[in-house]
């Protein structure tokens, strides 16, 4: 259990917003991310995140380093966590999840006990609309942002049936903008145009990426700058085990974007809001 001993400055003494998409395995390049921004001493003030990305954004929070919760979710295997459910919900349960993200957090661990500022984004399912939490209690609102609709049951917290937050919003910006920050989004789902399509499997991984990759078009022209390395493209969303690699480009394509990074401090840009780097 990780127990955080001071909340960080407040957002509006730094100068960067970081918002993290989901991507299933592909969001371990999120780490990466975070690991070139530390390397750059870049300072970042305030996170969002969804699904994967949630996950990576929420353990940052708490003060765990990049390569350490690389290391944590290498170690795991993620399909024995979920046990097989078959029940009208979905047919997979988060209960070991849940227990796992309990050890390392701390069962009753708050938004308020993170060191910076942070906002999960999960779907209503009975309403349609996307739920944004920053208060409370942390872990509910984590697992809720990463169930997948149909793979994993709904999480029922504070009396919504909640799935994940990719569904209708895979690229939260809206809780960092109007806060005078520079707002960066990642995007781990770059569109792989030279995809083949042979299986239902892939056909499904296609039509699952092209639906949230819509969602994403006006996000990502109110960022100031949106990183998303086209290497991704590459890679499935279970392909866990090339976790290394995955952390390999986060932080290498963020580290070839120095230059625009700084620029964002010093009130410039080397970029047009919305662009892709």
């Amino acid at each position: 259990m990780f127990d955080p001993t001071k909340q960080e400055q407040s957002a509006t003494t730094h100068s960067l917003g970081l918002a993290l998409s989901g991507g299933g395995a592909r969001g371990i390049a999120h780490l990466g991310v975070l690991a070139a921004l530390d390397k750059l001493e870049l300072p970042l003030a305030q996170l969002s995140g969804v699904s994967s990305g949630a996950i990576a954004a929420a353990f940052y929070a708490a003060g765990f380093a990049p390569r350490e919760i690389l290391r944590l979710f290498t170690s795991v295997n993620f399909t024995r966590l979920t046990r097989l459910s078959l029940s009208r919900y979905g047919l997979l349960r988060l209960d070991a999840v849940q227990v796992l993200l309990a050890q390392h957090l701390g069962a009753e661990c708050t938004f308020a006990d993170l060191h910076r500022p942070l906002t999960l984004v999960a779907t209503d399912l009975t309403e349609g609309v996307s739920v944004y939490f920053s208060a409370g209690l942390l872990i509910p609102p984590l697992l809720a942002s990463s169930a997948v609709p149909i793979l994993y049951r709904p999480v029922e917290f504070e009396g919504r049936q909640l799935v994940d937050g990719g569904l209708l919003n895979n690229l939260p910006v809206e809780p960092l903008l109007g806060k005078g920050l520079r707002v960066i989004g990642v995007n781990c789902n770059p569109t792989n145009r030279a995809a083949r399509v042979t299986t239902f499997r892939t056909l499904v991984e296609r039509t699952l990426n092209l639906a949230i990759n819509a969602n994403t078009t006006l996000n990502k022209q109110q960022c100031d700058l949106l990183l998303e390395p086209p290497e991704l493209r590459l890679y499935r969303t279970l392909d866990y085990r090339l976790g290394q690699e995955l952390f390999d480009i986060g932080y290498q394509h963020t580290m070839a974007q120095a230059t625009a990074l700084t620029a964002l401090l010093q009130g410039s840009s080397t970029s047009e809001p919305g662009d892709s780097l």
